[in-house]
């Protein structure tokens, strides 16, 4: 007999998490599961193993609205951020809704049953789970494979090339001299650890700028707070003291990008060499935020190119070499080690194969509903986090908001719900404005937004707690209808 579950949430790391929670606690007549494909919970802080992991978002916006980040290490690491989501986990009892090692093949909606027949892997064998609705929670990129572009010559290198998502735990670069190729957020971070940890030598090796800010690690506003208030109370000051710093210089670089641009240049200026050319290699030719602006705790990496066990290379690559890098000018980059933080691959729903009675859904001419869920895709969810902040804030938004219609639809008798096609009169537009290589390359694989409200995307916190939290359910936009489906409160089988 195939297992029946109200809810399955797929992906057991910050997203599944917080879906969980809030399920929880406005659906508690509702069973769920986790079907997380690895072995561990905690998405992207259990699968990097990079020196340096580190969040590049503050953490009390991070962190869960639920659960305080009760310390004023404002920056934290990746084994750090791993043990906070697990005792997120723990003590909500969200861990023992979890299934290790399920993976999601297809997922395909039945008209005719009105539930989700999901094909899973499972110890090298497929079973099928059906379920009422369907709760996407696997992040953005693909688990599997990040982004390695090919490179001539890269077999006749006589050195060892590694990707940061698939870094060798026992890989010694003590005393190595090392590329890095990239100059994201994942290049930005590795710099400073490889150096600090024992590298020879580390050079960042860039095509194009990127911009850095430079910000301290540790809050002192929360640090008082914490001392001096309840823990509830502290936590919600400084949360939303980093909530309201971290949209405010959004604001600035897109309202005012030279004053932003003067400001990142002076924060590096002050740590880079004397007569460093700046210019050439940190100030990009697009504006703050048409790309992430990357985040350098302490100035990390300026400090490591003062002392002279970093510097960056802003080239082309030619070719590798038995020894290294040739680049187009013709200079050569000798390295034992060459890290390709090229970046990520992005895949939509974790990967898996969406279907509606047997026929692949084809979720690029979909259109996103409130960023959540998509047109013509019946009882199905999706979170996607901010670009220009962090994941967690819409992921929680996104959570609170689908309990909600959860809750809803089951006070109504509802069974189903569709976001209708919001028709010709909305413009389509991409998923993610970000101009990043990255994303670029995914766009084709995305949903679309629209040009107008509850179709449009937005970018900022403030707008959505009124577009998401306030909203009318039922705002006429939603098709629900009733059928009979199975709805007891445990988990059962059809």
């Amino acid at each position: 007999m195939t297992e029946f579950v109200d809810v399955v949430i797929v992906g057991a790391g910050i997203s599944g998490i917080s879906a969980a929670w809030h399920l929880q606690g406005q659906c508690p007549e509702k069973n769920y599961v986790i079907l997380e494909r690895r072995d561990k919970l905690g998405g992207t802080w259990d699968l990097f193993k990079y020196p340096g992991i580190r969040s590049d978002s503050d953490m009390y916006t991070l962190g869960f609205h639920f659960k305080p980040w009760a310390t004023d290490q404002m920056i934290a690491d990746g084994p750090s951020i791993w043990n906070y989501l697990n005792e997120a986990a723990t003590e909500n009892g969200i861990d023992k809704h979890v299934r290790y090692g399920h993976r999601v093949l297809a997922a395909n909606w039945s008209d005719e049953e009105g539930h989700w027949e999901l094909t899973i892997e499972r110890d090298g064998e497929l079973i099928q789970i059906n379920a009422g609705f369907l709760w996407a929670c696997s992040g953005y990129y693909n688990y599997d494979d990040g982004y390695s572009p090919t490179f001539t010559g890269a077999d006749e290198f006589g050195g060892t090339i590694v990707h940061p998502q698939h870094w060798p735990e026992d890989l010694d670069y003590q005393g190595k001299k090392i590329v890095v190729i990239g100059s994201g957020a994942t290049a930005i971070t590795l710099i400073p650890a490889l150096v600090d940890s024992g590298a020879g030598h580390v050079t960042m090796l860039q095509r194009t700028p990127t911009y850095i800010g430079s910000l301290p690690d540790k809050d002192p506003f929360a640090a008082r707070a914490f001392r001096r208030l309840p823990e509830k109370i502290a936590y919600r000051a400084v949360r939303w003291k980093a909530i309201l710093q971290s949209m405010a210089q959004y604001q600035l670089a897109r309202v005012a990008p030279d004053t932003f641009r003067k400001a990142l240049r002076t924060m590096a200026e002050r740590r880079l060499p004397e007569g460093y050319d700046y210019d050439r290699h940190f100030s990009p030719n697009y504006k703050p935020w048409d790309q992430r602006v990357c985040l350098a705790p302490n100035g990390d990496i300026f400090k490591a190119i003062r002392k002279g066990a970093a510097d960056v290379v802003t080239d082309e690559i030619e070719r590798f070499t038995p020894e290294g890098i040739l680049l187009k000018s013709g200079e050569r980059l000798d390295a034992d080690i060459i890290v390709t933080a090229t970046g990520l691959n992005v895949q939509f729903f974790g990967g898996a194969q969406v279907l509606r009675n047997g026929t692949p859904l084809d979720v690029t001419e979909t259109v996103a509903y409130r960023g959540l869920m998509l047109s013509g895709v019946p009882n199905t969810a999706f979170t996607f986090g901010y670009t220009n902040a962090s994941w967690t804030l819409k992921a929680d938004l996104t959570s609170e908001y689908v309990s909600r219609l959860l809750r809803y639809m089951d006070e109504k008798g509802y069974d189903i719900v569709v976001p209708h096609d919001p028709g010709d009169d909305v413009e389509r537009r991409p998923f993610v404005d970000l101009t990043s290589g990255y994303i670029k390359r995914a766009l084709h694989q995305l949903p679309k937004t629209g040009s107008k409200s509850p179709w449009q995307l937005r970018q900022n916190y403030l707008i959505d707690l009124r577009m998401i939290r306030s909203c009318k359910v039922d705002d006429g936009e939603l098709d629900f209808s009733r059928r009979r489906v199975p709805a007891a409160s445990t988990a059962r089988t059809v």
